[in-house]
């Protein structure tokens, strides 16, 4: 299966941007599948006095699914589409949160030298040309004990979540693509996520790629199996302290 990668998806989303909150407005779950996975961060005190980064940001919905589960902490939001961050900008947001264009390649290369105590990726890592290096980049910049939640379409591995991903594609998914004329767009969503690692898979992947800790939560209704929520830390600050 041919898949957009980099500058190609990135022009793709460009193009998506306008009609994409309309789209996933209307996908039964979608907001509140993504503040449910913020949340399950558990950042202490609203995220006072912490750090965090929203990592693939697209048009806002995941920078505002953090900013409900912690209130109070300063978020840096980042994405590869710049029709993408237009539209997230065009929305209100307190100070405390900023956006940057940046791909997850460039995370950990990215000017300023602070560690973020948490990182939330939603739709992400299945659209990367290497999952590998971007985890490697997450676990640079996040600060020892600093906790990881990635929010992705990644199949259970049963053959009946695999055959619903399919009739959603063909029956939804790909023909609102095609009202809108982003079909390609919509049809690798349909392809990333056949190809991109089963839900074992990838808490396996992130395991080695140094991640503790590693959990795998189904998301509730529709899209149970086809959407997980992966819950990970970076080591535990007692453990680092005593190996530095």
């Amino acid at each position: 299966m041919t898949l957009l990668r980099d500058h190609d998806l990135a022009r793709a989303f460009d193009h998506a941007s306008h009609t994409y909150d309309r789209l996933t407005a209307v996908n039964p779950g979608y907001r509140a599948d993504l503040l449910r996975s913020a949340r399950r961060l558990r950042l202490p005190h609203g995220g006072a006095g912490l750090h965090l980064l929203d990592l693939g940001c697209g048009t806002g919905a995941s920078t505002r699914a953090l900013l409900k589960a912690a209130p109070h902490a300063r978020i840096t939001a980042v994405d590869a589409s710049e029709g993408m961050l237009e539209r997230a900008l065009a929305k209100r947001w307190p100070g405390d949160v900023r956006f940057l264009h940046l791909t997850a390649e460039e995370l950990a290369t990215a000017a300023g030298d602070e560690p973020y105590d948490a990182v939330f990726a939603a739709y992400l890592l299945r659209n990367v040309s290497d999952p590998d290096r971007v985890l490697a980049a997450v676990r640079a910049r996040l600060c020892p004990g600093g906790r990881l939640a990635v929010h992705e379409y990644s199949l259970s591995g049963a053959l009946g979540h695999r055959a619903l991903w399919n009739a959603v594609c063909r029956g939804v998914i790909i023909p609102a693509g095609a009202l809108t004329g982003d079909r390609d767009l919509y049809r690798h969503l349909w392809r990333s996520v056949l190809t991109f690692d089963t839900a074992p898979v990838f808490a396996s992947r992130l395991a080695r790629a140094g991640f503790d800790n590693v959990r795998t939560i189904p998301v509730a209704g529709w899209q149970t199996g086809i959407v997980h929520t992966f819950l990970a830390q970076n080591g535990s600050p007692s453990a680092q302290a005593a190996a530095s």
